[in-house]
């Protein structure tokens, strides 16, 4: 199912016909139109995929910071000369 995206801001969604009419049985059974039926669906998984990222995005620098502390560590003993 290939999405292209045309200048006026629709997206386009190339379907096989059954694949449509189920989607459009299912939007009907819902009382919706199909755009409503699939943007109810996909726009909250769409949300929760940026949300990890921004996650994951802002966690990576503190785990590379304290790689970073870790792999100069060095034991008070080792600093003080102790065995």
């Amino acid at each position: 199912m290939p999405l292209a995206r045309s200048d006026n801001g629709r997206i386009e969604l190339w379907l096989r016909p059954e694949d449509k009419a189920m989607l459009t049985h299912a939007a009907s059974l819902r009382r919706l139109d199909l755009t409503g039926c699939i943007l109810g669906a996909v726009l909250p998984e769409a949300e929760a995929d940026i949300a990890e990222a921004a996650r994951f995005t802002m966690w990576l620098p503190r785990l590379i910071a304290v790689c970073a502390l870790i792999s100069d560590y060095v034991p008070t003993k080792a600093r003080e000369g102790r065995p």
